[in-house]
């Protein structure tokens, strides 16, 4: 016996072996839908018994395996089915002959055949015969499966004959020796009178016997049978025999424990051939041992009308401890025998299955290994394949996984041995799948994203190159590129630098071929290769949505219940509220994009590789609102370390938008990475709201930047500032141009100024407008510009405490008042002018120095589609003035003019520019000042009448009271002495003319003149 059947298993042992062939040429698809319907009639009960008869068909059979069918029965071939194609009456008899002819091969053993004949009608398929069924076509043939249920009772008949006429044989006559084929040339010349070859034939016939009892369904006559037949075959040490035996007692001990099989196949088979039912539930007591019964008690049907010897049969069965122990006798005996080595081999795949019943692993690995080590003839290579092939399933089933997944690996490799001509990469790849799992291998990258790495690596990375390369020789460049982006996704942590550049280079040349998709790949055998996200490629450590720039920011008109209150619950509190409303903080963003306007997210990522790392194609992935996502690409240094990536694109609609991850484009293979897959990934929150379009303004002024940026208190960022310097005193026009550059119409605007705390006092409006201009030009059309007008007026105070000229000499009582101001600064006066008093000098200030004074223009805007849904922008402006000294009235006093309704009004004023400029009041001539120069300027005016102002307040008013008021007071005077006097100064080189009224309202207010 040279070729070995490794799906062997007990219970084969009780069935009968019937071919099934194709005569002539018969196509594979035709035979196969026969043969699979032939096959599903495995048990048929037989009549007027209780017997169950079990048929194994097979395909396929060497004929010198059926030469030890005396050695074991279930090798023998004792049916044949053959199946043909014959279309005419002509070819008929050359048919029926190749049907002989097949028979012929496995004659000698055959019980009964039959031939199905498809596709031949007329006179001869009309006629009624036993061995031959007619059928017109492959679809058309209903009674196959009755026809083989007749086949195999006719198999029974002959069968039954043959076990009683051995187990009947108590005559005189001589008993033939039963042998197998390597032992004929042995016995030659033996004595075959001697007691101890009688033994040895008793002993034989009375195992074969046990065989045909097991076959005819009667379980307990074969376990006597065996028992008798060990005794006598132990006695002439006739081990070959005696380990058949033993092998036969094991089987049918299994039947009868195990009735749902060892062989792993789908469904129990039915234990109705045990005669046993009494003892069902003692069926696994250990301490059953050989009990031996009189053969003369069986009977020829196997039922013994007597009940009660069915409790000292079920002895004759052996412990499930014991089954094991006799197979390993059993195949120790075996290894005596070099010839016996299939036998010795089927014998542990046999015991293995068992074992694996019974959960006894570390027996089962043993006997497993003993098999690896059986030497048999050279075997093919489709036979090795199949020997490893089922050393890994046997491995699987008792638990040791990575040894299963060792085995079958070696049959992949197998399959592509440099002796084979045609090399079979697809069944080589297949097997290489298989193994994955016993190397702890997934082909889903999730699996590798959760917790510690499983298996050895350095395995795991070999086989994944072994996938490779074999997806490679099948002509598959898809799968070459998915299972070489999963080992790099996977194992990027165990490989070396220059693993890395390696396996790199590799994917590129791959993916210049066929570039890597996130599409699902799906295999002919319907196994699903799911995509590869390079999420390590680069290295995402946080994700970050950024809100719009400060000038671009939606807000939302305050309603009359107030931007805090809350309509979602009418409880204060609530603690399952407050926690959902804490999970959907974590997750939704406190701002809000707008649609049609450039959002940006920023990720902060690292690249692992040694080398250079270049990103294509970088973009975002949402969910909710239809989204223009806009692609960037980067390169990363080396190692770089974290490194921020801002990634852009454009809401089209409105609603809740929420960022699930980014797609990339690295070594040529595209990839969705998803953040829920990213461990260790921080981020503020995914989902923002995206509120409806609103107009974009932008503005230009007609004064250059300015270098400083205003820092407001409320933290408000100014998005452009402007500068511009003045004189004390001047005025001058700011034009503003706002510009649409947004795609909806600008319809609303609102315009406020905002003084920055300044220690200096200001007098009059700094800065005044006129809107109705403006919004004369409303609604503003994206592209188009409308200008807008602001006036900005610098007074400050005018005053200076120094004396610079001499009282005047004149006999006249002049009543002077110093002036005071908190915030003053005191110029010098020029060489030539008179100096200051020795006692006075440590006063004297710095007429040149430059004062500041800060603003904040801030332009309210809406429409379009946020218009109408409350939400507007603001765009803040940005004025930095410096002011430079003018003009100072150091000293004011009166004199009596010619009429008792005038006086004379005396100012000292001095020029503080570097320019000459004149002085001019109404009705009065102009002074001429040159720089640094103070002179004294007469002014003929009309006596003021203030008793019609409010006296001051008395001193039992509070004092914020009393001070207002006298505010109020002052600049009830001050307009009063506007509407008598006009002093202005004037630049000429400059052709600068600066109305002065408040300012010496603010002088001369101090005085009743």
């Amino acid at each position: 016996m040279s070729v070995p059947d490794y799906m062997q298993c007990a219970e084969d042992h009780q069935t009968l072996l019937v071919v099934v062939q194709p005569v002539g040429i018969v196509p594979e698809e035709n035979f196969f839908q026969i043969y699979k319907r032939i096959s599903s009639v495995n048990q048929i009960n037989v009549r007027d018994s209780q017997r169950v008869l079990y048929i194994r068909y097979r395909h396929h059979y060497p004929p010198e395996n059926n030469e030890w069918g005396d050695f074991q029965t279930h090798r023998k071939v004792v049916g044949l089915i053959t199946i043909t194609d014959c279309c005419s009456a002509m070819d008929w008899p050359q048919t029926f002959e190749k049907f002989h002819l097949q028979k012929e091969i496995y004659g000698s053993t055959l019980y009964d055949s039959r031939l199905f004949v498809f596709g031949l009608q007329g006179e001869i398929a009309e006629q009624s015969r036993t061995d031959v069924a007619f059928y017109p076509s492959y679809d058309d043939c209903e009674t196959v499966e009755k026809r083989i249920e007749d086949f195999i009772e006719s198999l029974f008949i002959v069968l039954e004959s043959k076990r009683l006429d051995r187990a009947t044989d108590k005559s005189g006559d001589k008993i033939p020796l039963l042998c197998v084929p390597f032992e004929k040339k042995d016995f030659v010349g033996l004595d075959t009178d001697s007691r101890h070859y009688k033994k040895r034939c008793q002993g034989r016939m009375r195992k074969h016997v046990g065989d045909l009892c097991l076959q005819a369904g009667m379980l307990q006559d074969s376990l006597v049978h065996y028992h008798m037949a060990v005794e006598l075959l132990r006695s002439v040490n006739d081990f070959l025999w005696l380990g058949a035996a033993l092998e036969g007692l094991c089987s049918a001990s299994v039947i009868y424990h195990y009735p749902g099989g060892t062989g792993g196949k789908a469904g129990a088979r039915r234990a109705q051939g045990s005669s046993l039912p009494s003892e069902a539930g003692n069926r696994h007591r250990p301490g059953a041992q050989e009990v031996l019964i009189d053969p003369g008690a069986l009977t020829s049907n196997g039922i013994n009308a007597d009940t009660s010897a069915e409790i000292g049969r079920a002895k004759n069965c052996l412990s499930p401890e014991d089954i094991i122990d006799k197979y390993k006798e059993a195949i120790s005996y075996y290894s005596k025998y070099k010839n016996a080595g299939v036998i010795e081999l089927e014998a542990c795949v046999k015991a293995v299955r068992v074992l694996a019943i019974q959960k006894r692993s570390m027996e089962a690995s043993e006997l497993l290994q003993g098999a690896v080590y059986i030497n048999l003839r050279q075997l093919s290579e489709e036979e090795k394949i199949q020997r490893y092939s089922i050393l890994s399933e046997l491995y699987e089933r008792i638990g040791f996984h990575r040894k299963s997944a060792f085995f079958k690996r070696i049959a992949a490799m197998q399959c592509v041995a440099p002796s084979i001509p045609e090399p079979g990469w697809r069944a080589c790849y297949k097997l290489l799948l298989e193994t994955l799992p016993g190397y702890s291998l997934s082909l889903d990258p999730k699996d590798f994203s959760k917790g510690t790495h499983r298996g050895w690596a350095a395995v795991q990375m070999r086989l994944l190159h072994e996938l490779v390369y074999a997806s490679r020789r099948m002509g598959n460049p898809a799968l070459s590129v998915r299972h070489l982006s999963f080992l790099l996704q996977t194992m990027l942590d165990f490989l070396s630098d220059q693993e890395k550049k390696d396996v790199t280079q590799s994917l590129e040349n791959y993916t210049s071929k066929c570039p890597g998709t996130m599409e699902l790949i799906t295999l002919p055998d319907g196994l699903k290769l799911p995509p590869v996200p390079f999420t390590k490629l680069p290295i995402v450590r946080s994700v970050k949505l950024l809100n719009l720039p400060v000038s671009l920011r939606p807000q939302k008109m305050k309603s009359l219940l107030g931007q805090n209150m809350s309509t979602k619950s009418p409880f204060i509190y609530s603690p399952i509220i407050a926690h959902n409303r804490g999970e959907e903080r974590s997750k939704k963003i406190d701002f809000q994009w707008v649609q049609g306007d450039v959002c940006e997210v920023q990720l902060m990522v690292y690249n692992p590789m040694p080398f250079e790392l270049r990103v294509e194609n970088m973009g975002l992935l949402t969910a909710g609102v239809e989204f223009e996502s806009l692609p960037a690409a980067l390169s990363l240094p080396a190692e770089s370390g974290l490194y921020p990536v801002t990634l852009v694109g454009v809401p089209q609609t409105t609603g809740q938008i929420t960022i699930n991850g980014y797609h990339t484009s690295v070594f040529g293979v595209f990839s969705d990475c998803l953040l829920d897959n990213l461990p260790g990934l921080k981020t503020n929150g995914c989902t923002v709201e995206v509120i409806p379009a609103l107009p974009r303004l932008q503005i230009s002024t007609s004064l250059p930047r300015s270098a400083h940026t205003l820092q407001p208190s409320s933290g408000d960022e100014i998005s452009t500032n402007v500068s511009v310097q003045l004189y004390n005193g001047e005025t001058q026009q700011l034009v503003i141009k706002l510009e649409n550059i947004g795609t909806e119409p600008l319809e609303k605007l609102e315009v406020t100024a905002k003084t920055l705390s300044t220690k200096e006092k200001l007098y009059g409006d700094f800065l005044s407008w006129k809107l109705e201009d403006t919004l004369a030009q409303f609604p503003l059309k994206p592209g188009n510009i409308a200008t807008f007008i602001v006036n900005i007026k610098v007074k400050l105070d005018f005053s200076c405490q120094e004396n610079l000229l001499q009282d005047l000499d004149d006999g006249i009582s002049v009543s002077g008042l110093p002036l005071s101001s908190p915030f003053r600064q005191i110029g010098k006066p020029r060489v030539e002018s008179k100096p200051i008093n020795p006692p006075e000098s440590g006063k004297a200030g710095d007429f040149s120095h430059v004062k500041t004074l800060e603003a904040i223009l801030n332009f309210k805007y809406s429409g379009g589609p946020g218009h109408v849904e409350g939400y507007y922008r603001d765009l803040s402006l940005g004025l930095h003035v410096e002011v430079e000294p003018s003009v100072f009235f150091t000293r004011v006093s009166t004199l009596p003019a010619t009429s008792t309704r005038q006086c004379h009004l005396l100012l000292d004023v001095f020029n503080s520019t570097e320019h000459e400029l004149t002085i001019s009041a109404r009705n009065n001539e102009d002074l001429v000042l040159h720089a640094g120069e103070c002179q004294r300027m007469a002014i003929q005016v009309d006596k003021f009448n203030f008793e019609s102002f409010p006296d001051s307040p008395s001193e039992g008013v509070q004092f914020a009271n009393a001070k207002k008021l006298e505010e109020e007071r002052q600049q009830a005077k001050g307009l009063e002495i506007n509407s008598k006097l006009d002093i202005c100064w004037k630049i000429i080189s400059f052709n600068k003319c600066v109305l002065q009224k408040n300012v010496c309202s603010h002088l001369l207010t101090h005085f009743t003149l």
